[in-house]
């Protein structure tokens, strides 16, 4: 068990693993999210399906319990990553001022996956500032209550539409959002598939495969957030 913290093999699983589960938090947090356009495809009053499913995240027993796993998820992919960055800076020593970005062969986001985090997680900290500490008290946020339908009943909850929509209104934040969204997706792009190969899938056939597949989750997500808050600026 002290290897897996303290190996080069260990660590980078341990990484993969906590980034394998922060894609399916992304995923499910880009699905809350579509909520915010949604409305408008399906007829419904502004707002509504947001704050149907911001409820239903603020209110859910599981989402407590899943909060906190989340944060640790983050922290030890966090931790993981910059260890092993700043080892790998080490190890090559004055051999990283020669080769730079002239390597042949290696994607850009590869060779460029520790400023990609540190860009993301910028944008996280702005994130959390913007939304996470409004929505759970920690920051001063006095939304109206509001009526909305929820599982076939109509219920009462804050507007949180409110919330986003105003914030996505000023488009120095909408240009941070697409920047953050854009790393985001480069993150992606490699960290995905390169996490599948860390814990064991790294056949010829299935490396091509899964670098597709990091093309087309990476994109949907990155470019998902900021189509999102894109057109929460021009069309809402």
């Amino acid at each position: 068990m002290a290897n897996l913290f303290s190996s080069s093999i260990g660590r980078k699983f341990l990484m993969s693993i906590s980034g394998l589960f922060l894609i399916l938090f992304l995923i499910v947090h880009l699905t809350a999210n579509s909520f915010l356009i949604l409305d408008w495809a399906f007829g419904t009053e502004t707002g509504q399906m947001f704050n149907a499913a911001s409820h239903f995240m603020a209110t859910n027993p599981l989402i407590k319990v899943v909060e906190p796993v989340l944060a640790l998820g983050f922290a030890v992919h966090i931790i993981y990553s910059l260890i092993i960055s700043f080892q790998n800076l080490r190890a090559r020593g004055n051999q990283k001022y020669q080769s730079g970005n002239n390597t042949q062969g290696v994607e850009w986001a590869s060779k460029n996956m520790l400023v990609l985090g540190i860009a993301i997680f910028a944008f996280l900290a702005i994130h959390i500032y913007d939304f996470y500490l409004k929505m759970r008290g920690y920051r001063p946020w006095h939304p109206a209550e509001v009526e909305f339908p929820f599982f076939g009943l109509t219920a009462t909850g804050e507007n949180a539409y409110t919330l986003v929509n105003d914030t996505f209104s000023h488009l120095w934040v909408v240009i941070v959002y697409v920047i953050g969204s854009v790393a985001l997706a480069f993150h992606l792009a490699h960290g995905f598939w390169s996490a599948f190969q860390t814990i064991g899938w790294n056949n010829t056939l299935w490396l091509k495969r899964l670098r597709v597949i990091s093309l087309v989750i990476a994109w949907i997500i990155g470019g998902g957030f900021s189509v999102i808050a894109v057109a929460q600026y021009l069309f809402f």
